[in-house]
Formats: structure tokens, sequence, C-alpha cells
């Protein structure tokens, strides 16, 4: 497969960036067909990236039904029961969304609701109703990081139907990569319009056999390193740059966002 990115491992530049003025909203979808790869932190930490190192205007929409980047984000939250409600009833996604600890960040947090919207997406029957309320958010945000459940599902479809580029997490193993495969054959198969992919190694360790062969194999995609420092998120319910901006991992999410960043603004 192609790499629609070019090849970043680090950053040179750790200051902000200058905001443009009145971006087109876009928005990124961090995507697994297989559980287990670090999606979610990959969306909590280009979420963050957004919002403080670009000065974008950013809301991380967690489709997520396991909900681990709401939990993250939003220590405090009460549950609502309502994260689906905005796919079946007159709700705006705004009335949803909620600001972060973080400057620039709003959440749209999941729920246990969203446990049920396969099935009403397949009800509904409208490919196209993420598009929709998305396109109810450009006044609102700059950027929005959708994080997607797992697997070939009636919300990977409306995804791939709202997204201008699809960020896959892809641990160095052999099932990982024929998931990602997978994922290409099937994006062929349906034919049509599909947002760009960027694969990402994902908790790479060096000294496995494997993980060194894959890096050598696809010395072009970029990688975040496995590290304790990582797993501490689950515990300060926060994006690495917010305790750990130091860190290897977190400067290789802050360079993963620039390249994804210089790829929107070619589109």
């Amino acid at each position: 497969m192609r790499n629609l990115l070019a090849p970043v491992t680090k950053v040179t530049q750790t200051r902000p960036m200058a905001k443009t003025s009145k971006p087109d909203m876009k928005t990124i979808a961090v995507y697994s067909l297989k559980g287990g790869v670090g999606k979610s932190t990959f969306a909590v930490n280009l979420a963050w990236a957004s919002a403080t190192l670009s000065a974008r205007r950013t809301l991380l929409w967690d489709l997520d039904p396991q909900a681990a980047a709401t939990f993250m984000l939003a220590p405090e939250a009460e549950a609502r029961d309502a994260a689906r409600a905005v796919f079946s009833r007159n709700v705006e996604p705004t009335d949803l969304c909620r600001p972060t600890a973080i400057a620039n960040l709003d959440l749209l947090a999941a729920d246990t609701s969203l446990h049920g919207l396969e099935r009403l997406l397949f009800e509904l029957g409208k490919k196209k109703r993420l598009s929709k309320l998305l396109e109810g958010l450009d006044k609102v945000y700059d950027r929005i990081v959708l994080d997607c459940p797992p697997g070939l599902t009636e919300t990977a479809e409306q995804v791939l139907h709202a997204a201008d580029i699809l960020v896959v997490p892809v641990v160095p193993s052999p099932l990982a990569r024929k998931s990602l495969d997978d994922l290409v054959a099937t994006l062929v198969r349906r034919g049509g319009k599909h947002p760009p992919i960027l694969p990402i190694f994902s908790m790479v360790d060096r000294r496995r056999k494997l993980h060194a062969a894959a890096l050598e194999t696809h010395s072009d995609w970029p990688y975040v390193g496995y590290a304790s420092i990582v797993e501490q998120m689950g515990v300060r319910r926060l994006p690495l740059g917010a305790f750990a901006p130091q860190s290897a991992p977190a400067s290789q999410f802050a360079a993963i966002w620039s390249a994804i960043e210089r790829r929107l603004s070619k589109d």
C-alpha cells in the first residue's frame, strides 16, 4: 500500500504553530479494524496537538462505546446515555459538546447508548448522517477528531463518507498488518471516494525482532514507541503533552500531527 503522507519521526519545533485565518473544518478519523492497538491514545494525543500546537478549535468526538477517550478527557463526566441521540433525534451535536481542561479542546463524550448505534444507523438507512452532523459544526470547530469503534461496522461506513483523513494505528505484527490489508481491500471493493489512509506503527519495541523488521520494511511509516509513560495517561487522565511534553512518545505524536496538518492544508 502506498503511504499517503511524508514520513515524520521527530519534532524539531515545539512552539505552537500560527493559526491561519478562517481555516476550513477538517475531520480526522482514528480507526482500526481490531482493538488493542492504541486507537483512543492516538485520538486523545492528536486532539491535544490540534488544540495546543496548532491552536485550532478542536472537538474530539468519541464514537466508541468503550469510551476510553471520554475517560481520559472528562474525569468528572456525568453518565448521560445521550450520545446516540444526535443520530436519532432532533438533538444538535453542540448541545452535547463540553469543554475539557485543555484550552481549545471540547469533547462530545461516549456513553452506553452507543452500543445500539449500529442497529440505529442501519434502520435509518442514511449513509451520510454523520457527514450532515459534522457540517453543522463547521462554524464552531476547525478540526474534529473522531475516535471510531473498531471493526467494519455501519459506523465505519459513515466515517468513510465523512472523514478527510483516516489515521490507522498498526501494531508491528502479522495479524495487525493483515487487518490493515483487509481495510485497504475493502475500500477497493466498495469503490467510490474514500479518505487517504495514514498507517502508523503503534506500541513499537525495537528490541523485538518482529517490530524491528516491520520498521525496516516500512521505513516511511511514522511510528510511536512503546513506553510506560503512555500507560500513565489512564492514571493521570490527561494527554501526554499535558504532563510529559518532553517524552519521546509526546514528540512522536506531535510530529505525526504536524504531518497531518501539512496534508490537510494541501486539500
